[in-house]
């Protein structure tokens, strides 16, 4: 059966009053962008968006109708979108509302659920809360009722055998996974609308090893995938034994890990992204509904300046081409629609993680999708 790919998409790319507090007025995503520096030598930084991309506002709705047209050229079939919920207070939702009241573009999407409390963990600063995630089942059956009478009503929101596709980002931040998806679902069902319900899963937490009750299938989310037998795999054990995951300890399982192999470097946590490619553990060894990711690239100096989370050196479209081979032999649909390649993402460019085109690649990563998907 043929597969289809959803582009990660995030809005950050207009400014919003919450953000002019916390990082200064004027501040989007491009604000870590333009500052980026290499560290070292060979270090892909800044990232510059291509000339035919450029430095876009997205409170500027032909923008997302330009983003649109290029994804279809190269076969993108959709966009997942980030969505933002506090309560009912919503963040960066003007591209997305511009869309919803417009009609334009007309493109496939879908909403994920970034569930997080709003903070300022992308410069390092985890502890300064922005806005809280306040959970309560109140908020659930308000939170799906906004989206059955404003989104899942659109007619190019994606339908998986005729279910609404809404994903979460971290569920097991809710008190209960379990109430929360029964309320999701018996909500929606007083609109007609099913759900098909997932979830993200990261190597590195015991809690998303399987799927939680209540989600239809899960999505592995990459860089932090769960299908390779290294680092993720022991942070999980490590933590599943009650052991603190410090930086310092985990720069130590990056070491011990990959001393032989030679592909892990401490100085700001290089990994290669030849390892990406090449230790994938086959989704046909998992016993739940997993749909595969990949990423053109990781690297969030931008953010972070000079404490990078991960860097992926060396990465390729060329290398990406090859991933994505992988992904399509391993990934055996599992019925006619459920038959989704995720990307993350098309526009994280302050994380080094973008289709979109930028001065060095140019549309090489987009080009390599289209030759490897030509088929489906």
């Amino acid at each position: 059966m043929d597969h289809r790919t959803l582009a990660i998409y995030l809005p950050q790319f207009h400014t919003i009053p919450e953000n002019d507090k916390a990082w200064g007025k004027g501040f989007t995503e491009w604000t870590n962008v333009r500052k980026a520096k290499p560290l070292f030598k060979g270090h892909y930084q800044p990232h510059i968006p291509h000339e035919d991309v450029g430095y876009y506002d997205l409170s500027d709705p032909k923008v997302l109708v330009r983003q649109v047209a290029m994804a279809k050229e190269y076969g993108i079939y959709g966009f997942a979108f980030y969505h933002y919920w506090f309560n009912g207070k919503r963040l960066l939702e003007t591209p997305l509302d511009n869309m919803l009241k417009t009609g334009k573009p007309l493109f496939p999407f879908c909403y994920i659920w970034a569930n997080e409390n709003w903070t300022r963990k992308w410069d390092g600063e985890d502890n300064q809360v922005i806005i809280k995630q306040n959970y309560s089942f109140i908020d659930d059956r308000q939170h799906i009722i906004f989206l059955c009478e404003n989104v899942f009503s659109n007619k190019n929101y994606i339908t998986i055998d005729g279910k609404h596709l809404f994903i979460v980002y971290k569920p097991y931040l809710f008190p209960d996974p379990l109430e929360t998806t029964k309320i999701f679902r018996s909500v929606a069902a007083q609109y007609g609308i099913q759900l098909y319900l997932c979830h993200m899963v990261f190597g590195y937490r015991k809690e998303w090893q399987n799927p939680l009750e209540g989600f239809d299938a899960v999505i592995d989310f990459e860089p932090f995938g769960i299908r390779r037998n290294d680092i993720f795999q022991e942070i999980a054990l490590s933590r599943q034994n009650n052991l603190k995951i410090t930086h310092k300890a985990l720069i130590y399982l990056f070491k011990r890990i990959f001393k032989k192999e030679k592909i892990f470097s401490a100085q700001y946590n290089q990994l290669h992204y030849q390892h990406m490619v090449d230790n994938l553990k086959s989704l046909k060894d998992l016993p739940y509904k997993i749909y595969p990711s990949i990423v053109p690239g990781w690297d969030n100096t931008a953010r972070r300046k000079n404490d990078p989370a991960l860097i992926l050196k060396n990465s390729t479209p060329e290398l990406f081409e090859k991933w994505l081979k992988n992904i399509k032999r391993d990934f055996m649909p599992y019925s006619k629609e459920e038959n989704f390649i995720f990307i993350n993402a098309w526009n994280e460019w302050a994380e080094g993680n973008h289709l979109e085109p930028c001065q060095k690649w140019g549309i090489e990563y987009l080009e390599k999708i289209k030759k490897v998907l030509s088929n489906s």
